[in-house]
């Protein structure tokens, strides 16, 4: 029951030629491609851009956020 056999294959082809036309079937295919590669492409961003956040060190940017702090002090300090 799960899988398809040739004939169901081929009437699902027929229906598909009869309710788009050769004409608009490639069209659709490549829209259809196109849209996976987007969504492949922005899927491997999104990776990359988590790896590359897991990978940056947690402590610099405390160290980073003192130094400022330490600044904004001795400024007002100053004035």
């Amino acid at each position: 029951m799960g899988s398809f056999g040739g004939v169901e294959i081929l009437v699902i082809v027929l229906v598909v030629l009869l309710l788009f036309g050769a004409k608009k079937i490639p069209e659709l295919a490549r829209g259809l491609g196109q849209g996976i590669t987007e969504f492949r492409k922005a899927s491997t961003d999104i990776r990359k851009e988590l790896e590359k956040g897991s990978e940056e060190p947690v402590e610099p940017r405390r160290e980073e956020k003192k130094r400022e702090e330490q600044k904004v002090k001795k400024e007002e300090e100053q004035d």
